[in-house]
């Protein structure tokens, strides 16, 4: 293909010379990982014994991530560029510890690892063996914000990375088979919300090496005309690397590289001199190599370099069979490492000049050990925007419409350090006061009757949760803060992603050199209790179930249950370090129940209980009537209320839950309450009704250790929902206020027979309450507008 490039004036005869020189030496280092146990410099002949037992890595992507690594350094060196590489094909783990040991910072960050022949021994015994470092591109690995252990997100990684960092360049090299994925298929769309005036720039290099685990890719095979218009059409202009010989294809990468470097240097030039912004048309490098490229050719007959086979390890039997010995042998060799290497096994002179110095090394550009450059947040105090509340269920207002106002000024504080990301949903989740002062970022075209649209905008707005996610976790992994408000339903579909942020979370915990993120916070709403207008398909309150499988000491789930309480979380949420908080509030109208003072009181305490909801003070309950969850609280005090009424000699404690990981023991969670504690206030004997936001087993689950955990009954979501009103959903599920009187009833000894009645009446309510809704199509005010009424002292009306 003619790409107009001056190739052969690209490289000297002498850069070509040391560029392959230390693209080999890259090859070499990774080749040992994978295979050699000792003798890493072969000083003596191949032995079994020289070999690892357990062959574990993955060579075939990894020459062309050595390749691409090599290049990098050159144009970084050549332009001082402040760059970063964010790794798609994280089974190349191999490549990139290679580099950062060629660079010398994997000596940096373990001293004990030498630039060496020693440190060298280390360097391959530790990889993929026990004690040792993962086969990915692991947190462990200097310059890595991203593992690769599931595909799809690099691209929104490096994205995320290069907002609010005007000066970084980050390379996302996606491999092929990454690239068939919907993640990472969505996130080419990313150039439509990046700002060349004031974000940095990301270089897409799709390494094109033709197959994956076991089949060839689609993008390798579709013709290659399909491909350049596919990337066109995503905004980008495409430049086509191809071959299979070493000095042609290192000419064409750097003439490559050097045009598209120009390109986006021109881009931001035009950008930040005054005019209009608009979207440009970004470069990205298309790189063909053969899979497994300079590995052996054939193995036992059967071609391997440039097939499937060199997926993994291409010489399998090596400790068995001498002739897979053999080859392994002339395989390493071929790199001619005495060429490479001096006498005491370090990279001779040439080598250790070729990469950057100190932080303009990819494997130490600071942004990639985010917490080294994290900034606090610049937070406006949240008391001054809370509600009044005279009396507890007054007034009437939605829990995330009170916080918005707060969420715009801690937009305008922070211009620099803190997006809002959202799929299409901040308005609906009543955070629309950002606009007031932001817009959603946004390069594309703009018609008249477009909704606060513009290339600075701080809101983050695209109809993806994947996007959303990825891009939130390149921001933070490079030192910035941020918010995802998503329905509750849909935040399902970034399940797996939040998986690995919560691994990397819990292994950077224990990396010394590692810096705390700041927390990555959910915000979500449009839960499952007030989706009864869009009906079943949006209502599962899961998520929590799933965030609460992760590490005790990375996850927190908070259930503020009205705007006080949800603005005090929120403060204590952005302020957090190296969590994933996941914040559960409603966004539609309700009672308000604490004052601002309460509310911080009952944050920071996570569960307590409300002296005003009860009537136990001064002796022991009869029940104890437990709830997390903003319609739960609902529900529950107005089954408080209804038994005041008509039971008014039964003592009940009111017991409000904000901190879902309070009711763990504190073995098992940093914020659980001991046992003394949670018996003292749960009690060890008396009835507990707990009615809870979620699926209700998750309550028994970290609960099941307590005292009292045999007299504990929940109710919650059991998958019973459509479309209805919201009190007929609470129905459905036995969570509304006649049924927990029911329960209250059933479960207090001695107390069936007496309120018999009562029970009847509590029954005949809800038949009442669902014939109302069928017949007018909404909820039966007496139930809708109730308010909590407080009790009055008689000695004090």
């Amino acid at each position: 293909m003619d790409t107009g490039l001056d190739v052969h004036h690209a490289l000297t005869e002498d850069e070509l010379r040391r560029l392959d020189a230390y693209w080999r030496a890259a090859n070499y280092l990774t080749v040992g990982q994978i295979y050699l146990l000792d003798n890493p410099l072969l000083r003596e002949p191949l032995t079994p014994d020289d070999i690892k037992p357990r062959l574990l890595g993955h060579w075939g992507t990894s020459p062309g991530l050595n390749l691409i690594y090599a290049h990098l350094n050159r144009v970084i060196v050549a332009r001082d560029l402040n760059a970063m590489l964010v790794t798609g094909p994280g089974h190349g783990g191999p490549a990139i510890v290679a580099n950062t040991w060629l660079e010398g910072t994997w000596s940096e960050r373990y001293h004990d690892v030498a630039r060496d022949e020693a440190g060298m021994s280390k360097l391959f015994r530790q990889f993929s063996f026990p004690g040792g470092i993962p086969s990915h591109v692991a947190a462990d690995v200097p310059g890595s914000i991203h593992e690769g252990g599931e595909l799809g997100y690099a691209l929104s990684h490096a994205y995320g990375a290069a907002f609010d960092h005007p000066d970084l360049v980050v390379a996302c090299v996606i491999g092929d088979g990454e690239a068939e994925t919907g993640p990472l298929a969505g996130s080419w769309l990313s150039n439509v919300f990046l700002n060349p005036a004031r974000d940095g720039a990301v270089l897409p290099i799709l390494h094109l090496n033709g197959y994956k685990i076991a089949n060839p890719t689609v993008l390798s095979r579709i013709p290659e005309a399909d491909l350049l218009d596919l990337m066109r059409g995503s905004g980008y202009q495409p430049y086509v690397v191809a071959g299979d010989d070493p000095s042609q294809v290192h000419g064409t990468l750097a003439a490559t590289m050097d045009r598209a470097l120009d390109e986006i240097a021109e881009i931001q030039r035009r950008a930040r001199s005054g005019g209009v912004v608009e979207r440009p048309r970004w470069p990205m490098i298309i790189l063909r190599t053969p899979k497994g490229w300079t590995g052996p050719a054939e193995v036992d007959g059967t071609q391997v370099e440039g097939t499937y086979r060199a997926h993994q390890v291409p010489l399998s039997g090596v400790r068995d069979n001498p002739a897979h010995l053999a080859e392994l042998e002339r395989w390493l060799r071929s790199y001619r490492p005495e060429e490479l290497f001096d006498a005491t096994g370090a990279p001779v002179d040439e080598l250790r000049t070729l990469p950057p110095r100190g932080d303009r090394r990819m494997s130490a550009n600071p942004v990639t050990n985010g917490g080294l450059v994290l900034r606090d947040l610049a937070l406006p105090d949240f008391r001054d925007y809370g509600v009044e509340v005279p009396e507890p269920g007054t007034p009437i207002a939605g829990a995330t419409g009170v916080l918005g106002p707060w969420i715009r000024d801690v937009i305008s504080a922070n211009p620099e350090t803190f997006r809002l990301f959202g799929p299409d949903e901040v308005a609906s989740n009543r955070l629309g006061a950002a606009f007031e002062v932001t817009d959603r970022a946004w390069v594309a075209a703009t018609v008249p009757g477009d909704d606060h649209l513009s290339p600075d905008g701080r809101v983050m707005e695209v109809l993806s949760e994947h996007l959303c996610q990825g891009w939130l976790e390149g921001y933070l992994l490079t030192g910035r803060h941020g918010v995802f408000t998503s329905y509750e339903a849909f935040i399902h579909i970034v399940d797996s992603m939040l998986n690995q942020h919560a691994k990397w979370l819990k292994v950077t915990r224990a990396i010394p050199w590692r810096q705390p993120l700041a927390s990555l916070n959910y915000l979500l709403s449009s839960h499952v209790w007030r989706q009864d207008h869009n009906g079943f398909s949006h209502q599962d309150p899961g998520f929590i179930d799933h965030v609460v499988n992760k590490k005790a000491e990375v996850v927190r789930v908070y259930l503020p249950p009205d705007a006080n309480t949800l603005l005090a979380t929120m403060d204590h949420c952005l302020r957090s370090r190296h969590y994933i908080n996941v914040v559960v509030a409603g966004k539609q109208p309700s009672p308000n129940w604490l004052t601002m003072t309460e509310a911080i009181q009952h944050t920071r305490r996570g569960l307590g209980i409300w002296d005003w909801a009860s009537n136990d003070d001064g002796s022991e309950p009869d029940v104890v009537l437990a709830c997390c969850g903003d319609v739960p609280t609902l529900e529950t005090l107005a089954a408080a209320e209804l038994l005041r009424q008509h039971l008014p000699e039964l003592k009940v404690r009111l017991v409000n839950v904000v901190d879902l990981m309070r009711l763990q023991p504190d073995t098992e969670h940093p914020h659980g309450l001991t046992d003394n504690e949670f018996d003292t206030i749960f009690t060890e004997d008396r009835p507990i009704i707990f009615a809870y936001h979620g699926y209700p087993w998750l309550i028994h689950r970290l609960t099941y250790r307590r005292t009292n955990h045999e007299n504990l009954h929940v109710r919650g979501y059991k998958e019973e929902g459509t479309t209805t009103t919201p009190f007929d959903m609470v129905m459905l599920n036995d969570l509304d206020r006649f049924h927990l009187v029911i329960d209250v009833i059933d479960r207090v000894p001695g107390l069936a027979a007496r309120a018999a009645h009562l029970r009847q009446r509590m029954v005949d309510a809800r038949q009442a309450a669902r014939d109302y809704t069928r017949r007018y199509g909404e909820d039966d005010p007496q139930v809708a507008e109730w308010r909590w009424v407080r009790e009055t002292d008689p000695t004090n009306p």
